[in-house]
């Protein structure tokens, strides 16, 4: 979920200002939200921080009952709330529905185990002397956790990060994308409508906003850019502050010979096409053995020319695909597909715009690419499938990873020990086996990148919640003497003792144990 939060050209408001909310696909007016700025971040920021103890002192269990009523009330509000996201971004209802059940998924799993992951861990003592020791290490969240999300998931995607911190005892100030703020400012509100405490705020403006979010809070989880993501690194470190990065992909699917070829193209129409291709996480470019690529490719464009695309009634799931959302990234989407032609790559399906009002782009399956063109190198971020033609798996592997990214990949097998085998070599966060994207949903274990693509993970068990958590050693002792052999005063006799008593313990063969 690498859209950028760069001020979209759509984005002409300033702070206090009413700004409409236009959907891409055909153009209304959705809606209107209020921009704030920098002095609003702070008095917001003071707030949370004020509330945040009390919300500490529930405990999971109390904080998960409140996190429960929220699910509640995103499920009596459901077509509300997917409308409101397949509004302001132009998607499918399909693929608008999708979101919420991210949500439902992410709450159940983290409430369902919040006591157990926050629950103090018990250490054995490490060394003889210590044995007298009792060791535990507790995890006491931030204070003030701050999100800063894209536009391309107005509801999946600060929910993916917001039950952990809220789970783990932190407040939180959410900043969602301007280009689509509805959907995540309604999720918020039915927060407050709910009875939840004041520890989750929206904030709503463009890029100076978010920076004053990053001043104001203790801890950083971002989704967007590698540009904004290298910019919230370095002030996270000026201030000495935990950051999180999930950002750009360029994900490879690798198809080998032994492949069931019905699935991998099925796979590959959908890793690629789903949700307009707007996602960190879709299938941007394809490697296929030269013994199977012509009948992989015939299977792939048959696929995508049954693609229906618009924005189809709420509820009708008529469609698969919709609009994309920003004229910008519109734009990077026609520029890739040109500079591809120019330097010899053919389109089989797609590649213009779409007929008629708003920011659609034709699926589109290009062929004949190498590692010269914009589309097997730059994040594209659009409804583009990239196939390209290689002699063996050790070309498939070299081409995989001639990137700057490394979020999310996928590998096409019957051989299980080659999967196993090859899955070891690809410099990628995630591999899917046989299976596109299915990697990365998969909460009990890390969703993270390598390279360029991110800092950190999301997800991971327990770690999805303490990584909004400090963490605290506590050291209490079994037996309590008048003294330690080592307090002051300094006593020849017993410093030689304790000298001793290290050597015997410590050595490893008898002469040094007994100092000959």
């Amino acid at each position: 979920m690498s859209a950028t939060t760069e001020r979209d050209p759509r984005s002409t408001a300033h702070a206090g200002a009413e700004r409409e909310v236009r959907c891409p696909a055909d153009g209304r007016v959705v809606g209107t939200v209020s921009w704030q700025g920098a002095d609003d971040v702070v008095a917001v920021a003071r707030d949370l921080r004020a509330a945040q103890p009390a919300w500490e002192a529930l405990g999971p269990r109390e904080r998960s009952r409140h996190l429960w009523r929220w699910l509640d009330w995103l499920l009596d509000n459901e077509r509300r709330v997917i409308g409101l996201v397949q509004a302001e971004t132009g998607k499918s209802w399909s693929d608008s529905a999708v979101e919420m059940q991210v949500a439902v998924d992410v709450i159940n799993y983290f409430t369902g185990n919040a006591e157990r992951f926050l629950a103090d861990r018990r250490v054995a003592p490490a060394g003889l002397p210590n044995k007298v020791r009792r060791l535990r290490v507790r995890h006491r969240p931030y204070q003030l956790v701050g999100l800063i999300t894209p536009w391309n998931g107005p509801l999946a995607g600060p929910m993916m990060d917001v039950v952990g911190a809220l789970v783990a005892g932190a407040a939180v100030l959410s900043k969602p994308s301007e280009v689509t703020p509805l959907t995540w400012a309604a999720a918020v509100e039915g927060w407050n409508e709910i009875g939840g405490p004041p520890v989750l705020a929206c904030v709503i403006g463009d890029g100076t906003v978010g920076a004053a979010v990053v001043e104001q809070v203790d801890m950083v989880m971002f989704t967007g850019s590698v540009a904004t993501g290298r910019r919230i690194a370095a002030r996270a470190g000026e201030r000495l502050i935990p950051c999180s990065l999930e950002l750009g992909g360029k994900d490879p699917m690798i198809v080998l010979a032994d492949a069931d070829l019905e699935r991998a193209a099925g796979g590959a129409v959908w890793g690629a096409m789903m949700n307009g291709g707007q996602a960190c996480i879709s299938v941007e470019r394809v490697y296929v053995e030269a013994p199977v690529h012509d009948e992989f490719v015939a299977k792939v464009v048959e696929k995508v020319r049954a693609i229906r695309q618009g924005m189809d009634a709420p509820g009708a799931f008529a469609t698969e695909i919709g609009s994309m959302v920003t004229p910008a990234q519109l734009e990077v989407v026609e520029r890739h597909v040109a500079d591809a032609v120019a330097k010899g790559a053919r389109v089989l399906v797609g590649g213009r715009r779409g007929a008629g009002e708003g920011s659609y782009f034709e699926p589109t399956v290009l062929v004949d690419v190498d590692h010269s063109m914009d589309c097997m190198r730059e994040e594209t971020f659009g409804p583009t499938l990239p196939i390209m033609k290689v002699a063996d798996e050790h070309e498939a592997l070299r081409m995989a990873n001639d990137s700057d990214f490394g979020l999310s990949s996928s590998l096409w097998t019957r051989d299980r020990r080659r999967a196993d085998r090859l899955s070891r070599l690809i410099e990628a966060g995630s591999v899917s086996i046989n299976n596109a994207l299915v990697a990365v949903f998969q909460m009990p274990v890390p969703m993270g990148g390598w390279k360029q693509s991110g800092l950190g993970t999301r997800f991971g068990g327990a770690e999805g919640v303490l990584k909004y958590c400090r963490r605290q050693s506590v050291v209490s002792e079994r037996i309590e003497l008048t003294a330690e052999l080592n307090w002051f005063p300094v006593v020849p006799a017993r410093s030689e003792l304790m000298g001793r008593i290290v050597r015997f313990l410590g050595a490893h063969d008898w002469k040094r144990r007994l100092g000959r």
